[in-house]
């Protein structure tokens, strides 16, 4: 046996291909952890049991709204009918999600219901999620085509009102410093939206579409590039690592990039 076999962990492969597998499922296993979980919770929008008070009080103002609006509706004669097209149910409300708004942590909510969930709390700063307890730094619109385009005049106030609301809220938070694991949770979340918007009327401004493309070809122009920090030519599949590196980083840096657009936009809002 020659003294290469030897000085290698495993017989026949290579030290440098043991370590390159062990770092990728280092990165892969808890990546792929933290997906699954926050697909488990949004398939199951369970109320979490350190919640349960706040929303009882919530579902109970909520309710408590509702009613009295169908009662001076009846008193003058123009009963409104809630309807959308909506398939997500409030965790809060136990109905149809209306004008919907998205956590950060990637739970659905009415947005009456949680905007009344944000002003009705004891809270010190930003809110924590009812469903998964994760502070919410950033409300995202999820609004049916209905909701979004209807002219009625009901319909178009609490539109408004509700977009005032996120906008206020994501003022106030969306800025907070957060630890890098925050901004890794999120990536599904944020450049999902961001996926939307880049392709949607409207959307994301040109310069901010102009950013997202360079970063984009930086990345793939690395990726194609021989001169890599870690070649591949040498450490076999250790050099995947760095390319995997980089590409994470560039998910963290526009998910950044999108949040920064939504904060300046609530701003905006503010000052018109």
């Amino acid at each position: 046996m020659s003294e290469e076999n030897e000085d290698t962990m495993i017989e026949g492969i290579g030290n440098e291909v043991v370590w390159g597998l062990t770092l990728t499922f280092a990165v892969l296993v808890p990546l792929l952890y933290f997906i699954f979980k926050r697909w488990r919770c949004r398939q199951a929008q369970t109320i979490h049991p350190e919640s349960e008070q706040v929303v009882a009080d919530t579902r109970e103002q909520i309710f408590r709204r509702r009613t009295v609006e169908n009662l001076a509706n009846e008193a003058s004669g123009a009963m409104r009918v809630r309807s959308n097209d909506s398939e997500i149910q409030c965790p809060v409300c136990l109905g149809d999600a209306s004008y919907a708004i998205e956590t950060n942590c990637g739970h659905v909510f009415c947005g009456q219901c949680m905007i009344t969930y944000w002003r009705h709390g004891t809270w010190l700063g930003a809110v924590r999620c009812p469903v998964c307890r994760q502070q919410v730094t950033i409300l995202l619109q999820c609004f049916t085509e209905r909701e979004q385009n209807s002219q009625e005049e009901d319909d178009i106030q609490e539109r408004n009102t509700i977009l005032a609301d996120i906008h206020n809220y994501n003022r106030r938070f969306s800025g907070e410093p957060r630890p890098i694991i925050d901004y890794i949770r999120d990536l599904p979340t944020l450049l999902r939206h961001l996926w939307n918007e880049f392709f949607s009327v409207g959307g994301l401004m040109y310069m901010f579409r102009i950013r997202i493309i360079l970063c984009f070809v930086a990345a793939c122009m690395y990726l194609i590039s021989p001169l890599d920090i870690i070649p591949e030519a040498i450490f076999g599949i250790l050099g995947l690592f760095d390319d995997m590196f980089v590409f994470l980083l560039l998910a963290i840096y526009v998910s950044i990039i999108y949040r920064r657009f939504v904060t300046n936009r609530a701003h905006d809002a503010a000052n018109t």
